[in-house]
């Protein structure tokens, strides 16, 4: 990859990995709740589950989206009806006392799957591979975006959980978590505006 491609990829990984999106509200609620510790396999598997996804974008999904388009509108279908499911898992969780023991926040796992539903990470993916690489690049082009983006991505994620964590004081009442909670589920519903409209 060239230096002239590397700079504004780097630029719009990080521009498109701190800006508000349903990872990094999903951050700052964890962070709120559960502090930056044990948000820590959350942010690293937004961070490489969003790498991998890149790589395989660029390693052939994109011919496989030209090839069945039908294939994007079920993708949409079923990252929206995730979300709207986790917009209610937020806006329901209970203050830190009244949890029940097995609250947790994302495993690694689960934030790399959560990835492959994520309509923001399918426009970055989609974007970073067809406008910076080269078409003669091959899965070497693939694989350099990738890496770009596991290096920008996971410092920009991690201001969102440790802000969640700054919030934590200001949280320490029941009533002003649940208005915390609430306000953050909205808003990654309304996250769901642009991938319907567009």
């Amino acid at each position: 990859m060239t230096l002239e491609l590397l700079i504004p990829l780097a630029l719009f990984g990080i521009a498109s990995s701190i800006t508000p999106g349903p990872n990094n509200l999903m951050l700052l609620a964890s962070g709120a709740n559960f502090g930056l510790r044990r948000t820590l396999p959350h942010m690293l598997g937004i961070s490489l589950g969003h790498a991998f996804m890149v790589s395989m974008v660029g390693l052939g999904l994109l011919q496989l989206f030209e090839m069945l388009p039908w294939l994007r509108i079920a993708l949409m279908i079923i990252s929206a009806a995730y979300l709207l499911y986790l917009a209610w898992k937020i806006a329901n969780a209970a203050p830190p006392e009244d949890a029940p023991q097995n609250a947790r926040p994302f495993t690694f796992l689960q934030a790399a799957g959560f990835q492959w539903v994520n309509p923001k990470a399918w426009y970055m993916a989609i974007y970073a591979q067809t406008n910076f690489t080269t078409p003669d690049a091959g899965w070497v082009g693939a694989m350099a975006v990738a890496v770009v983006f596991a290096v920008v991505n996971f410092p920009s994620v991690a201001v969102w959980a440790w802000g969640g964590t700054q919030l934590k004081r200001f949280l320490s009442t029941g009533r002003r978590l649940r208005i915390f909670n609430v306000t953050m589920a909205l808003l990654l519903v309304a996250s769901l505006y642009p991938m319907l409209t567009s």
